[in-house]
C-alpha cells in the first residue's frame, strides 16, 4: 500500500479548498428536494438540480413510490434477467418506448449504467466509437470499456466529426455517441447536422443520450431527438430517471433487433440488481403526469427565459446555452469556488461549482439551473445576489 498511499495522497486540492474554507461539495439537504430546501437549518434557493420538471417532492410521484413499496417490498434482491423483474419493470420499458418513439426499451438501475453498459456491449475490435469531447462522463467510461478503437472529435464542430468519419474504413461500424444537451454547459447537439453525416458516411449509427432532453424539449417532453423531428434517424435514444423523472434509474431504447441483443448481453444490465419498486412506480408517475401537464413544461421554459434574459442584461457570460441549464463563466478555479461559497452564504442561493475534470481549466463556471416550479421572484432573489458578487469579485463590470 506504500506506492499507492503516496501516489493518492499528492491530490489535495480538496484539502487546500477545506483549509480556505471554500469547498463547496457533500452539503446536506434535511429536506425535500424543491425550488427551496433546508441547510444548515436555513431556508436556501436551489439553483444547483437536475429537476426540471420539478417532480421529485410532488405528492404524487411520492405516493406512487409508497405503494410500490408496499406492495413489492424494497428491493427485488437480484438482477432483471433472473428473479428481478416486476411488472412495473416491463410496464415502465412499455410506457417510455412509446414516449420516445421507439420499439422497446429496457430499464437499467442507473442512468450511467446504461451508458457503461451498452457502449461497449454493441461493437467489436473492427469498429469505432466517435464522441463529442464533451460527452458525459459515463459515455467516457463506456467507451473506455469497449473493444472498439475510440475517437473524439472537437465540441460540436462537424467538420471535424467529418474527419473522424473519413478515417474509418467503409466495412466498419460507426457508432456516434452524443448528448442531446450537453450538461455543464446547456447547449444543444447538433443533431441534424450529425444525421446529415449519417448519410453521406456506411454504417454510421447514432445514440443519443437525453439526460437533460426529457421533461425539456419535444412534443410533451420527448426530448431532443424529437424536438429536431430526428426520432427515427437516432437508432438508440438514452435516457435517465434522476432528473426530470424525480427517481432513480436509466433506459435504453431502440428497435427490437437491438433490444433482444442488449436484453441478454448487457453486463450492466443482466449482471446488475434491479431498479427498486419505488424507484420505478415514482418514475412512471411522473411519466404520466408529464404528458397530462403540458403546462408544466410551458412554465419551466418561461422560467427560464426570464432568468436568461436577466443573466444577459446584468453582462453575465453565459456561453451558448440553449436550455434550462445556464453557465456563468468564472474562469478561475478559487474564485468558482468562493462565488458559490458566497451565494450560499450571504445570499440563500444554492448553486454548482463546475471545475476539472468537468470543464477544460480555463472554462470554470457556476452551473445554474431551473425547474418548472421556480417563480421569477425567486430568479430575481438569485440574480440580484449573483450579480453583487459578481462585481465584487471582479468577474462581471
Amino acid at each position: 500500500m506504500g506506492l499507492l498511499h503516496a501516489r493518492l495522497a499528492k491530490y489535495d486540492l480538496p484539502q487546500k479548498m477545506m483549509e480556505k474554507g471554500l469547498y463547496p461539495y457533500f452539503r446536506q439537504i434535511t429536506s425535500k428536494q424543491g425550488t427551496e430546501v433546508t441547510m444548515d437549518g436555513k431556508q436556501i434557493l436551489m439553483f444547483g438540480s437536475n429537476a426540471y420538471t420539478g417532480l421529485t417532492g410532488d405528492e404524487r410521484v411520492i405516493n406512487a413510490g409508497i405503494e410500490a413499496l408496499k406492495k413489492y417490498g424494497s428491493g427485488c434482491a437480484g438482477s432483471r434477467f433472473l428473479n428481478g423483474t416486476l411488472d412495473l419493470h416491463v410496464q415502465l420499458e412499455k410506457e417510455l418506448s412509446q414516449f420516445v418513439g421507439k420499439d422497446e426499451a429496457l430499464v437499467f438501475s442507473t442512468g450511467f449504467t446504461v451508458n457503461s453498459g451498452v457502449i461497449p456491449q454493441l461493437l467489436t475490435k473492427d469498429d469505432f466509437i466517435i464522441c463529442d469531447d464533451r460527452d458525459h462522463a459515463s459515455i467516457v467510461d463506456g467507451r473506455r470499456l469497449s473493444f472498439a478503437k475510440s475517437m473524439h472529435y472537437k465540441h460540436n464542430d462537424m467538420k471535424d466529426l467529418e474527419r473522424c468519419l473519413r478515417r474509418c474504413p467503409k466495412n466498419s461500424v460507426k457508432l456516434i455517441v452524443v448528448d442531446g444537451v450537453f450538461s455543464m454547459e446547456g447547449d444543444l447537439a447538433k443533431l441534424p447536422d450529425i444525421v446529415e453525416l449519417k448519410h453521406k458516411y456506411d454504417n454510421v449509427v447514432i445514440m443519443v443520450d437525453e439526460a437533460h432532453g426529457i421533461g425539456v424539449f419535444g412534443k410533451q417532453g420527448r426530448g431532443v431527438c424529437n424536438h429536431f423531428g430526428l426520432t427515427k434517424e437516432v437508432d438508440l435514444i438514452m435516457g435517465t430517471f434522476s432528473k426530470s423523472l424525480a427517481a432513480i434509474g436509466g433506459f435504453i431504447a431502440a428497435d427490437s433487433v437491438i433490444i433482444n441483443y442488449l436484453r441478454h448481453t448487457a453486463r450492466t444490465y443482466i449482471f446488475q440488481a434491479s431498479d427498486t419498486p419505488a424507484a420505478t412506480a415514482s418514475a412512471l408517475e411522473a411519466l404520466h403526469i408529464i404528458q397530462k401537464e403540458p403546462k408544466r413544461i410551458t412554465n419551466l421554459w418561461d422560467v427560464t427565459n426570464y432568468a436568461l434574459r436577466r443573466f444577459k442584461e446584468e453582462g453575465f457570460e453565459i456561453g451558448d446555452t440553449e436550455s434550462p441549464i445556464i453557465p456563468l463563466y468564472v474562469r478561475d478555479l478559487e474564485k468558482t469556488f468562493l462565488v458559490t461559497k458566497r451565494a450560499f452564504e450571504e445570499g440563500g442561493v444554492f448553486i454548482n461549482s463546475v471545475v476539472p475534470p468537468a470543464c477544460a481549466p480555463q472554462d470554470t463556471l457556476i452551473r445554474f439551473s431551473l425547474m418548472a416550479t421556480h417563480t421569477r421572484e425567486q430568479v430575481d432573489r438569485a440574480v440580484d445576489a449573483l450579480t453583487k458578487i459578481f462585481k465584487e469579485e471582479g468577474i462581471i463590470k
